[in-house]
C-alpha cells in the first residue's frame, strides 16, 4: 500500500501519486461547495452569504490544523524515505498528541468568541443569525477535521494517496446527500446544512482510522513508542509550527479580504461567495499536484536523491503550468454559466460581480500553480520558513493594495481582484531568485 517515490519514473512516480490526492480534495471542496450550492439555490442571497462568509472563517481555523498537519507529514516523508521506522512511529504518537490539543484549544476559543469575530467581519445584521448558527455547529465537528486530515497526511507522506480518495468519495456523497435531507425534508436552513457536514466530516474521520489501521497495521505505535520524546517534538514542531504559519497567514489574509468584501454589501457578498468556490475547484487540482511534488521531492531529500529532485523539479512545472493554462481559458469561458449554479434566476446583479471576479483571477492561474509548487519545494528540503516569507509577500501585497485601493470609487472592487495575482506574482519572484542564487548554490 506504501509507494516509493525514490524510485520509477520521475514524471509518472508524481503524477501516479498526485491523481487520487488531487481526487480526494476536490471532493473535500464538496463539503462545503454542495452547502454553498444548495443554500443558495434553496434559501437565496442572504443565506448564500451567510454561508460563503463562515467558509473563509472555517478555512482560516482550519488551516491551522492541516499546517501542522502537513509540517508533520514532510518530517514523516524524510523519515520513511531515510528507511528509520522506529523514529517514525514514534513521531506518529508525539504529532498525534500535540496537534490534538492544539485542535481542542481552537475549538473552545472559536465557541467563546462567536460574537467579537462576527463583529470584526463585518457581518451585517441581516446576515450574522444565520451564519452563527451555522458556525457553532460547524465548530463542533473541528476535531473530526483533524483526524481525518492527520490520518490523510501520514498516509500520504508515505506515499499511499488512494485511501483517503476512497474514504472521502463516500463521505462526500453522504454530505450531499444529508445536505438535500436536511435542508429540503426538514426545513432546517442553514444549520441543516452544517448538520450534514459534521456527520459527514465524523464519518470520514471514523473511517479512514479503520482503513489505516485495517491496511498499515505497522504504522501502529507499540507501547515503547507512546512516550513524548522532545528531540522528535523539536523537529516536528520545526516544520509543522512554520508551515502552520505559513498556512494561517495565507487564509487569515483571505480573511481580511472578506472582511473588505463585507463593507460593499449583501449582493457582493453571495458574488465572492460563489466566486471564491469556482476559483478553489478551479485551482485545486495544481495545489495538490503541489502537494504530491512536495512529498515527492521530501522522500528523495531524506534518500539523498539530489538529481532526482531536480528532474522533479523541471518536471513538475511544465505540468502544472500546463494544467494552469487550460484551466485558465476554460472559467474564462464559462464564467457566467459558473456562477448561475450558485443563484437563483433574475440575480443578476451577484452574477456580474462574481464574472468579473473570475475573469481577472482566471486569467492569472499561473501565477499560484509556480507558487504552490515552490511551497512544496521548500517545505520538503527543510526550508519551511522560506514558504513562510512568500505567504507574507503575498498576502502582504493583496491586503494592501486591496484595503488601499478599494474605497476609491476608481478602482472599487476591482482593486481587491487585481491585488491578489499581484500578490502571487512578487512571491513567485521572490520564490525563484531565492531558488536559483540561494538553494542551487548549496547543492540542490
Amino acid at each position: 500500500m506504501h509507494t516509493d517515490l525514490t524510485q520509477g519514473s520521475v514524471t509518472g512516480s508524481m503524477l501516479r501519486f498526485a491523481a487520487p490526492l488531487i481526487l480526494s480534495n476536490l471532493l473535500q471542496q464538496l463539503y462545503n461547495v454542495a452547502d454553498t450550492l444548495i443554500v443558495g439555490r434553496v434559501l437565496g442571497a442572504e443565506a448564500l452569504a451567510a454561508v460563503g462568509s463562515a467558509f473563509t472563517l472555517m478555512t482560516f481555523l482550519t488551516s491551522v490544523i492541516l499546517g501542522l498537519c502537513m509540517g508533520s507529514g514532510a518530517v514523516f516523508s524524510m523519515l520513511w524515505g531515510g528507511k528509520r521506522e522506529e523514529e517514525l512511529r514514534s513521531g506518529l504518537f508525539v504529532s498525534f498528541v500535540l496537534v490534538g490539543l492544539v485542535t481542542l484549544v481552537i475549538t473552545a476559543l472559536a465557541l467563546l468568541l462567536m460574537g467579537p469575530i462576527l463583529t470584526a467581519l463585518q457581518i451585517p445584521d441581516s446576515v450574522r443569525g444565520g451564519m452563527a448558527d451555522y458556525l457553532r455547529i460547524i465548530f463542533v465537528g473541528l476535531f473530526f477535521t483533524f483526524v481525518y486530515n492527520y490520518m490523510a497526511s501520514v498516509l500520504r507522506a508515505l506515499g499511499n494517496s488512494l485511501l483517503p480518495l476512497l474514504v472521502l468519495g463516500c463521505a462526500a456523497a453522504l454530505n450531499i446527500v444529508l445536505d438535500l435531507f436536511c435542508v429540503l425534508t426538514l426545513d432546517m436552513g442553514v444549520a441543516g446544512a452544517a448538520l450534514a457536514t459534521v456527520i459527514a466530516q465524523s464519518a470520514s474521520a471514523g473511517g479512514l482510522t479503520l482503513c489505516a489501521v485495517r491496511w498499515a497495521p505497522g504504522l501502529l505505535p507499540e507501547r515503547r513508542h507512546r512516550r513524548f520524546r522532545r528531540d522528535l517534538a523539536g523537529k516536528i514542531a520545526g516544520y509543522s509550527v512554520l508551515t502552520c504559519l505559513q498556512q494561517s497567514v495565507m487564509n487569515f489574509g483571505i480573511l481580511m479580504i472578506q472582511g473588505l468584501v463585507n463593507s460593499f454589501g449583501v449582493s457582493v457578498m453571495a458574488a465572492f461567495a460563489a466566486a471564491v468556490k469556482i476559483d478553489a475547484f478551479a485551482y485545486m487540482p495544481v495545489q495538490d499536484f503541489g502537494n504530491a511534488f512536495s512529498t515527492f521531492i521530501a522522500q528523495n531529500y531524506g534518500a539523498g536523491e539530489t538529481g532526482r529532485i531536480r528532474k522533479g523539479i523541471r518536471s513538475a512545472v511544465v505540468t502544472a503550468l500546463a494544467f494552469c493554462v487550460v484551466i485558465s481559458v476554460l472559467v474564462a469561458l464559462f464564467a457566467p454559466q459558473l456562477m448561475g449554479l450558485f443563484t437563483q434566476p433574475g440575480e443578476t446583479e451577484i452574477v456580474a460581480v462574481g464574472v468579473e471576479y473570475l475573469r481577472i483571477e482566471g486569467a492569472c492561474y499561473c501565477g499560484i500553480g509556480c507558487l504552490f509548487l515552490l511551497y512544496g519545494l521548500y517545505r520538503a528540503i527543510g526550508r519551511p520558513a522560506m514558504s513562510l516569507v512568500l505567504t507574507v509577500i503575498s498576502l502582504g501585497t493583496r491586503v494592501a493594495m486591496a484595503y488601499a485601493l478599494a474605497p476609491n470609487p476608481a478602482f472599487g472592487l476591482k482593486a481587491i481582484w487585481w491585488a491578489i495575482p499581484i500578490g502571487w506574482g512578487l512571491a513567485d519572484l521572490a520564490g525563484f531568485l531565492w531558488y536559483r542564487f540561494g538553494v542551487l548554490r548549496r547543492g540542490i
